[in-house]
């Protein structure tokens, strides 16, 4: 069988037919994944998100399109879609421990972390959701938007205003801890 009539059968949820498709394509994604990475894990890491993403989006397959390229479209995102979050990551760790060193800030004790989750509770359900999917899960903003029913532009508004009002408690906290 093709590979176009093998994703065909394996939408009609026929896992012997994805079975053939791994085994097919699982050296060249993850060739393709350690060429770019450089490094095992971190390819392995992505390896795995390309097939779990695979398995959520095998529905949006269209027929007239070859699966090869296809396969590889996912692969690239995903890709990217790592690199990004490991990127936004390390710049994050950098920043705070600069932040960190600059102003001789304690190291977060239980009591930080307690504040934290006291902020996050002060958000709505769809803003505390929304950033799960985004920070936690690593969805892209059209990810979150499908979760969520709703635009991929809306899902990065709600993100971008729990952000916001996140920094604005967080602020709030500070100057009234240092009042104190």
């Amino acid at each position: 069988m093709t590979d176009e009539e093998l994703m065909l059968a394996y939408i009609d949820d026929d896992m012997a037919a994805f079975e053939v498709l791994y085994e097919r394509h699982k050296k060249r994604v993850f060739g393709f994944l350690m060429a770019r990475l450089k490094d095992h894990g971190e390819a392995e890491d992505v390896f795995q998100a390309v097939f779990a993403k695979l398995h959520r989006k095998r529905h949006q397959y269209r027929q007239d399109i070859p699966f090869l390229p296809w396969l590889f479209t996912l692969v690239r995102n995903t890709l990217i879609d790592h690199v990004r979050k490991r990127d936004v990551y390390e710049k994050h760790v950098v920043v705070s421990a600069k932040t960190v060193e600059t102003y001789a800030a304690p190291v977060p004790d239980e009591t930080s972390i307690h504040v934290a989750v006291a902020e996050l509770s002060r958000l709505n359900e769809s803003q505390r959701r929304a950033l799960e999917l985004r920070f936690n899960q690593g969805l892209s903003f059209a990810e979150i938007a499908e979760q969520m029913q709703t635009s991929a532009d809306n899902s990065r508004q709600i993100i971008s205003r729990a952000i916001r009002k996140l920094r604005t408690l967080m602020v709030k906290k500070e100057k009234h801890h240092e009042k104190n």
